[in-house]
């Protein structure tokens, strides 16, 4: 690697600060908010350990765990064939490496949101953002910013629902379409416990995020932190889920270089 090489220009640019790495993963654990259906659909787990040593006569100079877990809980990646749409499109193990690291535009919603937490995007406020900013990129990822990441330390707070089901902000049917099929994009990412708004149970076709993104081969990355730290355009995802053979999904460390000064 010379000096002049651009792996050794980021490696000088991480070292002096000049890139930044900011770390957009929820942290996993007990108390980690997971999505909850209808009594009569099967349920996802929360995260749990159990402990197999800790220092002592099960494993004296070493301390391990299992874990379970949803493929879904947390921060995570959805496959295409997560979704009966992308029912014969690729597992997790099967999404190309290279396709794990992109670039992101973040768009902002935050004071609609604060507004009404049914809030949902639009075709025409991507199309207006666009016109302000940059076009979405081609390959890269959409990231939609509400400010629902705050919620994150309760399971309550954080799916909002009543008697009526979850309020939680999304896209709209026609915008979802949009996102999946005519723009360029490889996948979207959201503060929220899925890509769905929390009324999309409703919408025609139902959950239109994940059936129209999983079966149009692109990704939904979830419960993101830290959006805010990332500028409108320019940052570069990392995103490393687990490559579970026939999983429709993993928990993922995911991770934004953004350039600072």
């Amino acid at each position: 690697m010379t000096g002049s090489s651009p792996l050794a220009a980021l490696v000088a640019a991480l070292a002096d600060g000049s890139v930044e790495v900011v770390d957009l993963t929820s942290p996993l654990s007990a108390s980690t908010p997971v999505i909850q259906l209808p009594p009569e659909f099967g349920q996802t787990a929360t995260f749990a350990l159990e402990e197999i040593s800790r220092y002592d006569d099960r494993g004296p100079a070493w301390y391990w765990n299992n874990f379970t877990s949803g493929e879904h809980t947390g921060t995570h990646f959805d496959a295409p064939n997560h979704w009966v749409t992308g029912k014969d499109l690729a597992d997790i193990a099967s999404v190309p490496a290279n396709r794990l690291i992109a670039p992101a535009v973040v768009l902002d919603f935050t004071a609609e949101v604060e507004k009404n937490p049914d809030f949902l995007v639009e075709v025409d406020h991507l199309k207006a953002w666009e016109a302000d900013n940059v076009p979405l990129p081609a390959g890269g990822w959409l990231f939609v910013r509400t400010g629902w990441a705050a919620r994150s330390h309760s399971q309550e707070t954080f799916l909002n629902a009543d008697e009526n089901g979850p309020h939680t902000p999304g896209l709209s049917p026609e915008c979802a379409r949009w996102v999946a099929q005519e723009s360029p994009v490889l996948g979207m990412g959201v503060e929220t416990v899925g890509t769905d708004a929390g009324k999309a149970h409703s919408f025609d076709p139902p959950f239109p995020c994940h059936s129209y993104l999983m079966g149009s081969d692109k990704y939904g990355l979830t419960q993101l932190q830290n959006l805010a730290e990332l500028p409108p355009t320019g940052a570069v995802i990392i995103a490393g889920p687990l490559p579970i053979v026939g999983g429709s999904g993993a928990p993922a460390r995911v991770l934004a270089l953004v350039e600072r000064g």
